[in-house]
Order: C-alpha cells, then structure tokens, then sequence
C-alpha cells in the first residue's frame, strides 16, 4: 500500500485523513482543503519516431528514462512551496512552440487495439507516481491526448485502452492517483472521436475508468474555458481549464459550475503562466493547475523552479497556502524572461516580463537595441503575444546588443529590466 493516500469529503481533498495543508502550521485555513497542482504532462514522454530532435536546450542526447528522473528529482523542492499534485500524460502534449505537427511526434504508450501498454512507459509511470507517494503528492494521470488518438483505430480500442491503462494502475496499488480520461476532450483530433469528445460518450468512460481502477477518482477536462454539465455530474473531481480566460471569466466559470450542486471538488489542471489567475482560484476556495509550455512542456523540460515565471508561481502559492518563506526585494519581483542561454532554438527566443505580482502592471514596452518594438497590455507580457499561453519568437541576430522592459504599474511607478547580449 501506498504512503499517500488521496480522499475526497465535499469539495474538499484530504490525503492520510487530513485536509490538504492543514498539517502546516499557521497555514491558512480557507486554503485547506485544495490541491493547488502543476502540468507537468510530458513527465513520461518519447517520441519513437524521432527521438534526436528533442536532442535542444543545451542536451546532446534525448534520454527519456532521464527526463523522468529529472522530474522526480525536482518534486521536493516544489512540495516545499505547496505543490500537491501535478498532471502527466500518457499520451503527453504538445510543444506548441517548436513542432507545428504534432501528430509527427509518436509518444503513445498503447497498441493500435488499445489491449497493451508500452513497458517503458509504464515502467516511467511507476517510478514517478511512486517518487510522489514517498513526498506526499497526487498524480493526476491523463489517459488520452488528442494529437495522439489517431493511432488508437476505433471506438473499441479507446475503450480497451482506458482498459488497460486502468488496470495497470489498479494492479499497482496506487492510492495517490487521480485519473483524466482525457485532456481536453472537446479539442482537435477528438473530435473526431463521438466516444470522447460527446458528454455521454465520456460520462460512460468516466464510469468505465472508476470501475476497471477499482475506484479511483475520475474526471476529464475540456478545452479552456469550456464546461459539461454532464460530464460534471458523472466526474468525482471536476476538471476544469482556464486557458486564455480573463480573471472575471474564470471567476464566472467556477461560479457557474458550483451553482451546478455536485458539491464535487473544482480543480483547474491547467491555465497558463498567467500567475495572477491563482489569486480567483484561493478567493473561491478551488485548485488551480499552473501550465508554462515553455519551461514544463517543450522536450527535454527543465522540471525544477526556474528564475521568473516557476519561481513567481512557487511563491505565489505558498503566500495563498500561507508557507512563510524570506521576502525578496521588490525590484527582484520581476523579471525579463527568455535569455537563458539553452532556452533557444534555431536561434529563436521567447521574451517576455515576468512578475510576482502581474496584477500590479498596467502595461510593458519592449525595446531591441532602445527601438521600441511591441507593447503587452495583459498577462503573461509577452512580445508577439498570442493568447495567453502562446507566442510567436523573435528570431535573434547579431544585430540584438540589449533588450529592455520598461514596466509601467497601475500605481504610477515605472520601472526597468535590461539584458545585455
């Protein structure tokens, strides 16, 4: 049997028959309860068609025993801030930055009828779950991801695969696992797929996951912003994704789905590297899921507390939770992110202003060599900035001598980030 033991009572989550945070001392009470979570989807990935490409970030080799390894690892220090629990993938992600088709990628653990599981994968599976049972955390495992369904044939071998990824984790004895049939179940190539992207197609694969887990809890998300009634009231854990939402509409969305009475806990598993959203999530008294696909989603991931955006999240949520730890400068507050030498590919970079408390900036102007090149109103500050959780690169030359922020906040006060190249 397992050290960590998940339960659910209302809305409310206890591991070991406490409420979550509760063992801290002089934590908050409000926040008792959550499970405040992080994506960490590709903790387990390959890719068995190319695997030297995701040979980047400063790595000569793609080691995808060594990409678990390193995730597990990093999971002390992100229990120190808070973290409880964190998704990864089956099926995994997409690196929304550097590959355009995904479906190129070949990281699908199952056979083509859905009857067998991949060892080596399973093999990955184990060593992580167990690696957060021994701290105290839940792992949120996602079956299904929609760039890889296609290589399950049908109907019928979507059901024999949550079959036997269910069993597996049942015969493992798992007691710190949540199960997400799938991420996103309403997105891209599921639609395809009437047996999940449909709510009666997934509430029976909801049921059909407790049952062959011999009782885990079950849920699955749809995409950012998007919610079923239905497949609410047949999930134990209602999945949510706020991804591109504003604070108000992620406000409304958790008000809409309480409204419901399932009296079932919300957890958002995924949203973006948009800190401030964290602060609806305590005010509600619901989990929320930081995503930056950046740091955490681009092959090989750098899995530990990385300078800006992880660290600004980290801090963040141990505040909500009421960890204390030493305060920092506020000039040390922000952060002109995406010059970290290996955070480059073909010479591509990804620049954007990252703060402790983005809610207190009105506006960011980005300079190249003192030419102002683009102006980000909202959070994540990001150049070439298209939703929330994507944006273009800026492709890097000889030419690029300094980059500078100049951060204008809503009480006045401006201030500057430079790098010099």
């Amino acid at each position: 049997m397992g050290q960590t033991h998940v339960a659910i009572q209302g809305e409310k989550f206890l591991i070991n028959g406490k409420l979550t945070y509760s063992e801290i001392e002089n934590s908050h009470v409000s926040a008792h309860g959550l499970l405040m979570n992080a994506r960490f989807i590709q903790g387990i990935f390959d890719d068995k068609a190319d695997r030297s490409r995701f040979a980047r970030f400063g790595r000569e080799v793609y080691d995808p025993d060594k990409h678990t390894d390193d995730l597990i690892a990093a999971l002390p220090e992100w229990y120190s801030y808070g973290l409880r629990a964190f998704t990864v993938g089956l099926q995994g992600g997409g690196p929304v930055y550097t590959i355009e088709d995904w479906s190129s990628i070949d990281n699908n653990p199952y056979s083509a009828d859905g009857k067998e599981l991949d060892p080596a994968y399973a093999n990955r599976l184990d060593r992580l779950i167990r690696a957060a049972d021994q701290i105290g955390m839940v792992v949120i495992v996602s079956l299904f991801y929609q760039a890889q369904i296609f290589r399950l044939h049908d109907g019928e071998a979507i059901r024999n695969a949550v079959k036997t990824a269910c069993t597996h984790l049942k015969n493992k004895n798992y007691t710190n696992v949540i199960i997400e049939v799938a991420n996103e179940m309403n997105v891209g190539g599921f639609k395809k797929r009437p047996i999940i992207c449909s709510p009666e197609g997934m509430a029976y694969l909801i049921e059909l996951a407790r049952e062959t887990s011999g009782g885990m809890p079950v849920g699955s998300s749809l995409g950012g912003g998007d919610i079923s009634k239905e497949v609410a009231k047949a999930s134990d854990v209602i999945l949510i994704h706020a991804n591109n939402l504003t604070r108000q509409e992620y406000y409304n969305m958790i008000k809409k789905v309480r409204g419901w009475g399932f009296n079932k806990p919300i957890v958002c598993n995924e949203d973006s590297p948009c800190i401030g959203m964290i602060d609806v999530a305590f005010r509600t008294n619901t989990s929320w899921g930081y995503y930056n696909n950046l740091t955490k989603q681009e092959p090989p991931a750098d899995w530990g507390v990385t300078k800006g955006e992880d660290f600004f999240f980290a801090r963040r949520m141990a505040e909500g939770i009421g960890i204390r730890l030493p305060s920092i400068p506020f000039e040390e507050q922000f952060y002109l992110q995406g010059f970290e030498p290996e955070m480059t590919i073909d010479n591509k970079r990804w620049i954007r202003l990252a703060s402790l408390y983005p809610e207190t900036i009105n506006f960011v102007e980005f300079y190249r060599n003192g030419e102002l090149v683009d102006i980000a109103f909202n959070e994540p500050f990001m150049i070439k900035n298209e939703t929330t959780w994507i944006q273009e690169p800026w492709i890097m030359t000889q030419d690029d001598k300094e980059w500078k922020a100049v951060i204008y906040l809503a009480d006045g006060k401006v201030l500057e980030k430079v790098v010099t190249l």
